[in-house]
């Protein structure tokens, strides 16, 4: 919602309304899309370069690297992960403020809090990395970012339960309660995939079998999905608030 006039010849500051849930779903909505056209483009007009591995044994699904990796996808990613980017990070020191005035100076969820916000940083830049360093090109650095980005955002998600169950044990609200709930379960399946996608790759390397990388991009697409099924839990935890962007502006006499 848009609000803004002009008095007299001063303008009053315009200001940009936005519930936070809507912030949260554009946030998650925008890798999950593109992700999914990617995977689909790959799939239909670049299969045989998206599946092809050193064994070349047959597979039937592109991993998310080979899919971001060709063109036109890896523009179609790159931007909606340069959209999505922003609202993250407001997301994260949103999250961390509301951490600090619910916990202020308790222990251990102060510095924890302090801990979910690097790590959750840390996640974004990881995947910021991982998107603008293609496989193609630079294969040692995209496979760090990945793996920054996968050992933070498991580490994020950690810590992020373990101060929503503290929330839980004092709050009376069912949304709260609820949330805790759904982000444990999220949690469990995220290191689940992570651990099945981690042995068919493995497997795919070592004995070259068909079928293991195709595994392995099945459960890499589940790690991913699961990953944003956990932030978008973010609707019940900041459901009545508000994003607000207030533009100044100085008066000036003539």
């Amino acid at each position: 919602m848009l609000q803004g006039s002009n008095i007299l010849g001063h303008e009053r500051p315009l200001v940009i309304r936005a519930s936070f849930t809507t912030c949260v779903l554009v946030t998650v909505c925008l890798p999950l899309l593109g992700l999914i056209t990617c995977v689909f483009i790959s799939f239909v007009f670049h299969f045989d370069d998206s599946t092809g591995t050193h064994c070349q044994v047959p597979n039937y699904l592109p991993s998310i690297s080979a899919s971001i990796s060709l063109s036109p996808e890896c523009h179609i990613w790159r931007f909606c992960i340069g959209l999505h980017s922003a609202p993250r990070f407001l997301v994260a020191f949103t999250y961390f403020r509301f951490y600090k005035t619910r916990f202020a100076s308790r222990f251990p969820e102060s510095p924890l809090s302090c801990l979910n916000l690097a790590f959750s940083i840390t996640e974004n830049l990881g995947l910021l990395l991982l998107t603008y360093v293609s496989s193609s090109e630079t294969y040692f650095v995209h496979k760090e970012g990945f793996v920054l980005f996968i050992f933070s955002s498991i580490i994020h998600m950690l810590i992020t339960c373990r101060l929503w169950k503290a929330i839980k044990k004092y709050s009376l609200s069912p949304e709260d309660a609820k949330s805790y709930h759904w982000k444990v379960r999220f949690l469990l399946l995220n290191v689940s995939f992570c651990v099945f996608a981690g042995f068919f790759y493995v497997k795919h390397n070592m004995y070259c079998e068909s079928g293991s990388y195709t595994l392995f991009a099945l459960f890499e697409y589940l790690v991913v999905f699961s990953n944003m099924a956990f932030h978008l839990t973010a609707v019940w935890d900041f459901k009545s608030r508000e994003v607000m962007i207030i533009s100044s502006s100085e008066d000036k006499d003539f």
